[in-house]
């Protein structure tokens, strides 16, 4: 293992808003993780390095109910607000579960993100500007 969770912490301290997440994607690409999955419910984060190797954050706040029915319209509104800056990271978790969004995994090499409902289908995969 290539990185640690304090090193990646480190990082995602720097991390105010959602404009500043291209800066901390290319600081934990640069520590080896190559992809991570981030799970709304608690909002444990799996890390991976190009391996296969992996590190967990473990729950990070108080469990939430993921909604059955996803909402992608309405999902797409708050990701863009949550990008511009417009929520914290906790608002954006809260928007994740009302609206049926599971979590996301994040490709460091591919550089895209794509969030998932309850049954693991892709709802949205976006780029990620590096």
């Amino acid at each position: 293992m290539k990185f640690t969770i304090e090193e990646i912490k480190t990082e995602h301290q720097k991390v105010k808003s959602g404009a500043d997440f291209p800066q901390y994607i290319r600081a934990i690409k640069n520590l080896g993780v190559s992809h991570y999955k981030t799970y709304v419910q608690d909002g444990n984060t799996e890390y991976f390095d190009a391996d296969n190797q992996s590190a967990q954050t473990g729950s990070k706040y108080k469990l939430l109910t993921i909604a059955e029915n996803t909402d992608p319209e309405n999902f797409k509104i708050r990701l863009k607000l949550h990008q511009q800056g417009g929520t914290d990271y906790m608002t954006f978790c809260n928007d994740c579960a009302e609206n049926g969004i599971k979590g996301w995994t994040m490709d460091l090499n591919a550089m895209t993100c794509s969030y998932f409902d309850q049954n693991d289908q892709e709802i949205l995969v976006e780029k990620v500007p590096g």
